[in-house]
């Protein structure tokens, strides 16, 4: 039974079951069990991850990498068997196997979604993790090219792929089955996760799959299908993938979202599925634990075992403000005024309803609103086809995924001269934790340059709130809106009598000599904490938000800045390309004598928390205000 302390199965205690327990079948599916339980501790003490898509993988991979593959990832032997996920959202269980395995220090099973620590999705830089995943649908494309150059050097073993059934939605998926085939790739092995629900909802209210045997098998697969929680079929599955067919395979494996844990297997009644994202409540922790636990106590029994469980860590209690701001909430509930008003418009999204705030406008409009599933080309090409034919298309992703895969359609929408709206939320550095195929650092520099396409990133909810008014009341062209999602408290406040106008910011700080110019709540506030460290050490520097990130109003850039003599940019995106790029551009046009020093993000970032990031970044308050005194001349 579990206190209120995290509980953790030790390598060493995994060790001694896997040289305890003989029989092959029992111990991989108790040992699955052990390595739900610290999976579900990890993801606890992170306060984020994904349960239900590691519970549900968690058999197979189990069996995988204790009893099926040769050497796995080990590229120091010959013809060491490859695995990865392209899922990518169940890699707490892959790591919690790898640390019971010793292919990872135990050290950093505490250290999940943390700076030096275990990345949210799967990085190369991690022991024996053989591909970088986060964007969905690369897994196959990756697993040919490993397989070409294998070949090209006279080496051997297999490749396992495990894909999500909400996956096979993205259509890289479909333009590798063919060519692999083809090229009679029978070392790939793609198994799939099939538990039935993507992200939050059921696959079939999304995009039925159909017939997925019939469909690889017209691919020139060789198809299989088990239960993918009976370690037996499991077993026997691998075998049959052995012979030699010369196709590749695929393994379809049915299976239960959050299996191990009973509350955690279904949707809830409002249709939502709760435990994809994120880490459960204290109290819903401490439930699933004493259920794994009673599960593993309750097979080791009648073999005359018992288990060691470590209890030391206190379950972590995370209070949230009744002052923090929710931009993407803020958006969503406006856009239910908006459309309350506009029968033109209609919204869509892919795959992301609770992370992009839309429940409220799903439930309002069902009919204006499309669950576009996880392909956003589809999505933004559909968009078009709705601006196309008079309606007035609003399209939501996060916009690490937004920006890039569905770039060409954003151009080519452009191109067409229709008014869209695009919001892409999950913007920036932070939230951290997912690690860096999540951090939208690229977005102005991808979609900032496309005529007829403007952008811009609001600093606060009232801010977001105009935004999406302006969007739809006010601007003629397309209009692109990061969103940063992570909620937070903020210092300031905008004017009260401040508007949206084009290419024009607002001082939400006075001072004199120095002004720093940011956008969105993640660095404008840091920002705004610096300028007072500032003051506080005699030098009074001003802070202005300048929401609008492709666009500049050219006069009042030269009335606003003409007086301070040295500009502070800072941008939560790659420096390249940046706004401080255009600022710098704008400062030449308009003849300043000012300097100007631009800071940002300068390399592929970190993993971790908020505090973490921002201090490796030199993106904090206080590395700020330490950046800027050097940079002030004496």
């Amino acid at each position: 039974m579990t206190n209120d302390s995290l509980t953790y199965i030790s390598r060493a205690e995994v060790s001694r079951l896997r040289k305890k327990i003989k029989d092959l079948i029992l111990r991989a599916t108790i040992l699955a069990n052990v390595f739900r339980l610290n999976a579900l501790s990890m993801i606890m003490e992170a306060g984020s991850g994904h349960v239900g898509s590691s519970f549900s993988a968690m058999d197979i991979v189990t069996w995988l990498w204790l009893e099926e593959m040769r050497h796995p990832n080990d590229d120091t032997y010959r013809n060491s068997d490859i695995y990865f996920s392209s899922k990518g959202h169940d890699v707490p269980g892959l790591y919690a196997i790898m640390i019971g395995m010793g292919k990872i220090p135990e050290r950093l099973a505490h250290r999940l979604r943390r700076i030096n620590g275990l990345p949210g999705h799967p990085d190369v830089q991690t022991p024996f993790i053989a591909a970088n995943v986060g964007p969905l649908g690369m897994g196959l494309s990756k697993a040919r090219g490993m397989a070409g150059a294998r070949r090209l050097a006279k080496k051997g073993g297999r490749i396992f792929v495990l894909l999500g059934d909400g996956e096979l939605q993205e259509g890289q998926n479909w333009e590798s089955l063919q060519p692999i085939a083809n090229g009679g790739f029978s070392e790939i092995t793609a198994i799939i996760d099939f538990n039935k629900i993507q992200s939050d909802t059921y696959v079939k209210n999304v995009s039925d799959l159909g017939n997925l045997e019939a469909k690889f098998r017209a691919f020139g697969w060789e198809v299989f299908r088990i239960n993918g929680h009976d370690m037996r079929e499991i077993k026997d599955v691998l075998q049959k993938t052995k012979r030699g067919t010369g196709k590749p395979k695929v393994i379809i494996a049915d299976t239960i979202k959050g299996k191990g844990v009973s509350f955690m297997q279904k949707v809830a009644s409002d249709g939502f599925y709760k435990f994809h994202s994120g880490a459960p409540l204290p109290e819903l922790y401490k439930k699933a634990a004493e259920e794994i636990i009673s599960n593993i106590e309750s097979a080791l029994r009648p073999l005359g075992l018992d288990i060691a469980i470590e209890q030391k860590i206190p379950i972590p209690r995370r209070e949230v403000s009744s002052r923090v701001e929710r931009l993407v909430t803020a958006h969503g509930d406006e856009l239910v005024r908006l459309a309350a008003r506009r029968p033109d418009i209609v919204v869509l999204n892919a795959d992301l309803v609770l992370d992009t705030g839309l429940v409220p406008y799903s439930k309002t409009f069902p009919d204006r609103y499309v669950q576009a599933g996880i392909a956003e080309q589809y999505m933004t090409s559909m968009a078009g086809g709705y601006a196309l034919k008079g309606m007035l298309p609003i399209v939501h992703s996060f916009e690490c995924f937004l920006s890039t895969h569905a770039n060409a359609q954003i151009y080519n929408n452009a191109t067409e001269r229709t008014k869209i709206v695009y919001i892409g939320s999950l913007a920036g550095l932070l939230p951290a934790s997912p690690g860096h195929s999540h951090q939208a650092l690229r977005g102005i520099s991808l979609v900032g340059s496309i005529p007829g396409l403007t952008m811009i990133e609001p600093s606060n909810e009232r801010e977001a709130r105009m935004a999406i008014r302006f969007a739809v009341e006010k601007n003629k062209e397309s209009l692109y809106i990061r969103l940063v999602t992570i909620p937070m408290e903020l210092p300031y406040v905008l004017p009260a009598d401040y508007v949206l106008k084009k290419g024009i910011g607002v001082t939400i700080r006075p001072g004199k000599v120095i002004a720093i110019i940011a956008y969105g709540p993640t660095l404008l506030k840091e920002a705004y904490l610096a300028s007072e460290i500032l003051e506080n050490n005699g030098l009074k520097v001003a802070v202005f938000n300048m929401p609008w990130l492709n666009v500049i109003d050219e006069r009042w850039f030269k009335e606003t800045f003409q007086k301070f003599k040295n500009i502070i940019t800072l941008d939560d995106h790659f420096i390249r390309l940046g706004l401080g790029d255009q600022i710098a551009a704008m400062i030449a046009r308009s003849g300043l004598n000012t300097r100007i020093l631009s800071l940002g993000i300068t390399e592929i970032p970190e993993c971790g928390t908020p505090a973490e990031v921002l201090s490796h970044h030199g993106l904090d308050a206080a590395s700020l205000a330490k950046k800027i005194m050097s940079f002030y001349p004496k």
